[in-house]
């Protein structure tokens, strides 16, 4: 072998394939310089964006990193009645929260066992802000008990549970017993639904508490004020480092409203174990006096979040806690519906002073036998004795002269099938029936023989307590009807005003005094001495008593009883509604009334002997005279 042969050289690749990897090469590199090129651009948006477009945002943003802010939600307005008596105060509670900005959901569990809360209710909570800003805190506990206080004080700190903190907070006070409860109404914290409602939309944020009922709901904005906040500086486990500035609360509004409270003491009382409500108004000027309803509720109850089977045990209860009765309500009215029937039979000359009808305990009209109260019949009656013994035989031939429409028109005319406007929310219009109504809601036509029922205060006929207030009161001052209102400074309409010959009206008020204070009037049991007071009793069948008699329902669906009542006669001042649910005949029902015109015209008095010169008489509305005795 030869060992001088050169060795084998390494074949070149084709001058193509050079050519093709050397492009590849320069290609990368390319790629690379668009990469970093791209990145510096990015770069220098996201600082000019940062720098220079929103660096306000960015260091808002940034501050949020350490500073914590704890809300000083702003007092809400106090609630006096109307000679500047509180009602509803405030009064001081400390809660807990957590700051969503160091929390840890694994510390949830053992902040629900220490606290006494539903974990699972915890979590949904916390879950609920999680769309949020994270800066805001969220309250998971109000009215904290000493022994929450000394949890949360001995676990707050860096090591344990950093994201809970206490702040105090002014929480609402109410009457005891559910005084006045429907009337003022309750507070809650804001639901989801109603923050998308258009009457909260963009006013208010998750955690507001709001007024859900009664005057809270109605005069929310004004009660509700301007939350402050106090902000801090924290280090990153959350210590606070130092305080940087308070934003001071501003307090709601105090809201005065028209209630007497000794007028509301004692148609509470007089209500006591009973289902119902009371009505006290001033004719003149359609301030509400007083306001009950029975069964009531505690409103501290909805003070904070109220506990699921509380909320379903009020919600169960059947006798509707709840449910505003004074406005709510929608009965049959039974008697107390004659004096308006007169007044439309007196006003259209179906009826005169010679006009009179013979009672034999009952009547056939269309085939069928309608019965009067009286079994034994009022003999030969005429308008003022009918009203002053109700008598349905009388009424039932005024009603079948009249029509149902005519008698549509009146029932309108005094307010009834339409709501009052008072100041409160939810309140019901009732049902004032006529052919129109009847075709409109059942699609049929109306029979004359339904009429009949109708004349008495029944059948499709329903008004609420404060209807009947409102509509009693405005034929006690001749014919003007002004808006009921529980606000003294609120926007009313102007008073309702109807063309009535006021003979005619005082011959239905000199009935209604004949009710109470002549010998065989069914609301003797109202007669005040030195007080001239009228008024008109009312049963309203729930069923019929033959169809009810011996049976179990016999002994809880009683009739309804109803009293309506104002004083004094020449010049009225004030007017009671009492409606007694399943409380038996109207007459039981007239006490409820006499009793807190009485405490009317005891104060009455008693500021008078105070202050001589506030107690001069009120000049008469209309000229009232007396008609010739029958």
């Amino acid at each position: 072998m030869n060992s001088d042969r050169e060795p084998d050289r390494i074949p070149l690749p084709p001058p193509r394939l050079l050519r093709d990897e050397a492009r590849f090469g320069t290609g990368k590199i390319a790629v690379f310089q668009y990469l970093t090129v791209g990145v510096f651009i990015f770069l220098v948006a996201g600082f000019w964006d940062l720098q220079v477009r929103n660096p306000d945002f960015y260091l808002e943003r940034a501050a949020e990193n350490y500073i914590r802010s704890i809300p000083v939600p702003a007092p809400r307005g106090k609630i006096l009645d109307r000679d500047g008596r509180v009602i509803v105060d405030n009064h001081s509670s400390i809660s807990v929260l957590l700051s969503r900005v160091n929390l840890k959901y694994e510390h949830l569990r053992p902040i629900a066992e220490g606290l006494n809360l539903d974990y699972n209710a915890l979590l949904d909570r916390m879950h609920r802000y999680e769309l949020r800003p994270e800066y805001e805190s969220v309250t998971i506990k109000e009215e904290l008990t000493p022994e929450d206080l000394a949890f949360v004080e001995s676990h707050k700190d860096a090591d344990t549970f950093p994201e809970m903190s206490i702040f105090r907070e002014q929480k609402r006070l109410y009457p005891a017993d559910g005084m006045a409860a429907h009337v003022i109404g309750y507070v809650g914290e804001i639901s989801e639904s109603e923050l998308d409602s258009p009457d909260y939309a963009g006013k208010y944020r998750l955690g507001d508490i709001v007024g859900k009922q009664g005057l809270e709901k109605q005069y929310n904005e004004i009660l509700m004020g301007v939350d402050g906040q106090t902000r801090n500086e924290v280090d990153n486990t959350g210590h606070v480092r130092k305080p940087i500035d308070d934003k001071p609360a501003i307090p709601g509004k105090t809201l005065q409203t028209t209630l007497d409270l000794d007028l509301q003491a004692v148609a509470e009382l007089a209500m006591e174990d009973k289902k119902g409500a009371v009505v006290a108004l001033d004719p003149r000027t359609g301030e509400v006096l007083a306001m009950v309803s029975r069964p009531s509720f505690d409103p501290s109850m909805f003070a904070g979040r109220i506990p699921a089977r509380d909320w379903k045990e009020l919600v169960e209860n059947p006798g509707h806690p709840l449910l505003n009765r004074a406005i709510q309500a929608q009965q049959a009215p039974g008697s107390t519906f004659k004096p308006i029937m007169a007044l439309a039979g007196l006003e259209t000359g179906v009826i005169d002073d010679d006009f009179k009808v013979h009672c034999s305990g009952g009547a056939s009209f269309y085939g069928n036998y309608f019965a009067c109260h009286q079994k034994g019949g009022h003999g030969t009656i005429e308008v003022h004795r009918a009203i002053v013994q109700s008598c349905d035989v009388f009424f039932y031939t005024v009603g079948n002269k009249l029509g149902i429409d005519r008698i549509a028109e009146y029932a309108g005319m005094v307010g009834y099938g339409h709501k009052t406007g008072i100041d409160l929310p939810n309140e019901a219009s009732g049902v004032v029936p006529s052919t129109a109504w009847k075709m409109r809601t059942f699609r049929q036509k109306w029979y004359a023989g339904e009429t009949i029922s109708v004349s008495i205060g029944q059948g499709a006929l329903t008004v609420t307590p404060l209807q009947m207030a409102v509509a009693i009161g405005g034929i006690a001052t001749g014919g003007v009807w002004q808006q009921p209102h529980l606000v003294r400074d609120a926007k009313l309409d102007p008073p309702r005003k109807a063309d009535l010959n006021l003979e005619n009206v005082q011959k239905v008020i000199y009935g209604m005094w004949g009710v109470v204070n002549e010998g065989g009037g069914t609301g003797v049991r109202a007669r005040l001495a030195n007080i001239s007071l009228c008024g008109k009793t009312g049963t309203a069948q729930l069923a019929s008593n033959k169809l009810l008699k011996g049976t179990k329902l016999g002994q809880t669906m009683k009739d309804n009883g109803w009293f309506v009542g104002f004083a004094p006669r020449e010049a009225p001042e004030i007017v009671v509604v009492a409606f007694w649910e399943n409380g038996g005949e109207g007459p039981w029902a007239s006490p409820i009334v006499r009793d807190v015109i009485k405490a009317y015209f005891d104060k009455k008095a008693r500021l008078a002997a105070q202050q001589p010169e506030i107690a001069a008489a009120e000049p008469l509305l209309f000229p009232l005279r007396r008609p010739s005795q029958p």
